[in-house]
C-alpha cells in the first residue's frame, strides 16, 4: 500500500490489475453458488431399445412431437420400444414448422401434452428447440431423438427462437438440458448428406470462435472446461469429415460417420452448455456467426442453404481476420474436399451483396467480447483474400 488509502490499492491476478472494489466483486462472483446440469446420450443403430432403461423412471406416458419427415422415419420404432417398456403414447404431434413461441403456446394447450409425463422430441434443430422450450415452460422431462446431424440442439440448454415468418428473435436459455439423447446412426445415415455437410461447418466454428473470444481472459472453471473441450470440435471433424460425407452419400454406416456425428451433436453440444452458463454468446460465438446472422437479411438465403453451411464460409473470414493464415489455407483445402463454400457465390450471393452487410456484421453481439475490435476494413480485406486463390 505504500502508506496510501485502501481504495488506492491494486491487486494483480493472472496479469490483470484490479482495484480493491473490483477485486472484491470478482472474488464474490467467483465464489457464487451455481449448478451445471449435463445431458446423457446413447449412440448406435439400435439405441431406441434403451428407451425403457432411461425413460421409465421419469413417468409412464409421453407425447411424441417432431417434424413430419422425422416422424415418418422414427415414430414407428420409438413407439415399438415404448410399448415394450410399457410407456403410453398420449399422441404424436407436429411441432408446427417453426421454433416459435406461438407454436410452443399452441402445444402447451394440447391435452396430449398436458397429460404426458414426458416429452419425446424427434427431428432436427427447430423441432427439438421447440420441444425444449415447451418442456422448460411446463417443467416436464424431455428426451431427444435427433434424425439429422446438422446441429447440437439435441443436448444443449438453449432453444434458438424465431418469429412465425422465420426471422430470428433470441436464444431462450434454461438450466436443465434434455435428460437423455438417443442418437440413432442408422436413421441419420439415411438422411440427405447436406445436413451432415452443414453440421461439419458449424462444429468446426465452435473451436475457432471460442478460443478467439476467450483469448487473454481469466476464465471461470466452466468456461475453461468448455474452451478446452472445444478442440474436439475441430481435429476429429477434419480427420473424419471426408469419409463421413462419403458414407452418408452411400447410406452406409462407418466409423468415420459415427465420429463426425459425435462431433456435431455431442462435442459441440457439451461445449455449448459450458460456454453459455452465463446466458451470453460471449464465449460461445464469434465472427463466423456474426456473419451468418447478418447474411440472413438476404431474402431466401436460408431456404437454399443451411445454417452450418453459411457459418462455414464465415469461419474462413474469421481465420483471416484473426491472422491465422495457415489454418485458413488448411481449412480451405478441407472445404474443397467436402464441398463446403469458400466464396460468397458458393452460397448464391454476390460479393457486392456480402460487402453491403459488412457494417452490420461488426455490430453483432457475437463479437462484443472479441480480444480486439473487428472493423469493416478487416472483413473487407478478408473477402479479397477469399478471391485471391
Amino acid at each position: 500500500n505504500q502508506g496510501g488509502t485502501a481504495d488506492k490499492c491494486l491487486f494483480v491476478l493472472d496479469r490483470n490489475v484490479f482495484s480493491v472494489k473490483d477485486f472484491l466483486f470478482f472474488m464474490e462472483d467467483a465464489m457464487e453458488n451455481y449448478s451445471m446440469l449435463l445431458p446423457n446420450y446413447s449412440i448406435g443403430k439400435t439405441v431406441y431399445d434403451k428407451i425403457g432403461q432411461y425413460c421409465i423412471r421419469y413417468g409412464s406416458s409421453a407425447v411424441i412431437i417432431g417434424g413430419k419427415t422425422a416422424l415418418e422415419k422414427a415414430e414407428y420404432i420409438i413407439k415399438k420400444h415404448m410399448c415394450d417398456a410399457k410407456i403410453t403414447v398420449t399422441d404424436t404431434l407436429w411441432y408446427g414448422g417453426e421454433a416459435s413461441y406461438e407454436n410452443v403456446d399452441i402445444l402447451m394447450q394440447t391435452d396430449a401434452v398436458k397429460s404426458a409425463d414426458m416429452i419425446f422430441a424427434v427431428g432436427g434443430g427447430k423441432a427439438i428447440d421447440t420441444c425444449k422450450c415447451l418442456a422448460d415452460k411446463l417443467n416436464k422431462p424431455i428426451f431427444t431423438f435427433p434424425t439429422i446431424s446438422s446441429n447440437c440442439a439435441a443436448i444443449t440448454s438453449v432453444s434458438i427462437m424465431y418469429r412465425p415468418d422465420g426471422s430470428f428473435i433470441e436464444p431462450y436459455f434454461f438450466l436443465r438440458p434434455p435428460v437423455h439423447c438417443f442418437i440413432n446412426t442408422e436413421i441419420m445415415v439415411e438422411a440427405p448428406y447436406k445436413y451432415l455437410f452443414a453440421g461439419l461447418g458449424d462444429t468446426m466454428a465452435k473451436f475457432y470462435e471460442c478460443t478467439i473470444s476467450a483469448r487473454g481472459d481469466h476464465l471461470e472453471h466452466y468456461t475453461e472446461i468448455g474452451v478446452a473441450m472445444s478442440s474436439m470440435c475441430a481435429e476429429p471433424i477434419i480427420r473424419n469429415g471426408e469419409e463421413a460425407i462419403k458414407s452418408n452419400k452411400n447410406k452406409m454406416l462407418s466409423y468415420a460417420f459415427e465420429q463426425a456425428v459425435l462431433g456435431v451433436v455431442a462435442s459441440t453440444g457439451l461445449v455449448s452448455i459450458f460456454l453459455t452458463r452465463d446466458h451470453t454468446p460471449d464465449y460461445n460465438s464469434g465472427l463466423a456467426h456474426a456473419i451468418f446472422y447478418s447474411l440472413t437479411e438476404i431474402p431466401g438465403l436460408e431456404e437454399k442453404h443451411l445454417h452450418g453451411e453459411i457459418v462455414a464460409l464465415g469461419l474462413l473470414i474469421c481465420l483471416i481476420v484473426d491472422e491465422q493464415y495457415d489454418e485458413y489455407i488448411r481449412l480451405r483445402e478441407f472445404y474443397k474436399k467436402v464441398e463446403l463454400p469458400t466464396i460468397p457465390e458458393d452460397i448464391d450471393i454476390s460479393k457486392e451483396q456480402f460487402c453491403s452487410l459488412i457494417n452490420n456484421m461488426c455490430d453483432m453481439s457475437d463479437i462484443r467480447h472479441y480480444p480486439y475490435k473487428v472493423t469493416p476494413q478487416m472483413i473487407s480485406d478478408a473477402v479479397e483474400i477469399l478471391y485471391d486463390r
